[in-house]
């Protein structure tokens, strides 16, 4: 059975800024991929994607993850690949990181799915909604509160 868990952010969190939040998706990209799985990060739209992109670009060199973007890339793709809802993820992908707000059908593909609650009240009610998605898709769900020094 596939697992979702939701970090949650809390507004006095370093994950509530923009900056912070994007700190803590590459944290958690290396985590998973230095575990040996093959991630995928879901944006919004390709600008959102080509941004996620540029932000892994820009890591430092000991935080640097292959990566590329859907289309792009060796034929088994890299540890990381990015895309969107317009797009399909490569095949042999396990985790996917939702970093965008829409509709979540395509996580039944994965065995683990990780997804957020911004502080944002609108945000935190469409992560709502893809809880009970999940939830009726027969995830086992599980919620997280970022820890912060």
């Amino acid at each position: 059975m596939a697992n979702a868990t939701f970090y949650i952010v809390s507004p006095e969190s370093p994950q509530a800024t923009q900056s912070g939040f994007d700190n803590y998706v590459l944290f958690l990209s290396k985590h998973f991929v230095e575990q040996g799985a093959k991630v995928y990060l879901n944006g919004h739209d390709k600008e959102h994607a080509e941004r996620i992109a540029e932000l892994l670009w820009q890591a430092e060199p000991d935080d640097y993850i292959a990566h590329n973007l859907v289309g792009e890339g060796p034929k088994y793709a890299t540890n990381i690949e990015i895309g969107h809802q317009k797009v399909k993820p490569n095949w042999n992908r396990q985790i996917v990181i939702n970093l965008a707000d829409n509709n979540t059908t395509f996580a039944k593909q994965f065995s683990e799915v990780v997804d957020f609650v911004p502080c944002e009240e609108n945000a935190k009610q469409l992560a709502r909604e893809r809880y009970k998605i999940y939830r009726q898709a027969g995830f086992n769900l599980q919620t997280i509160e970022i820890q912060h020094p």
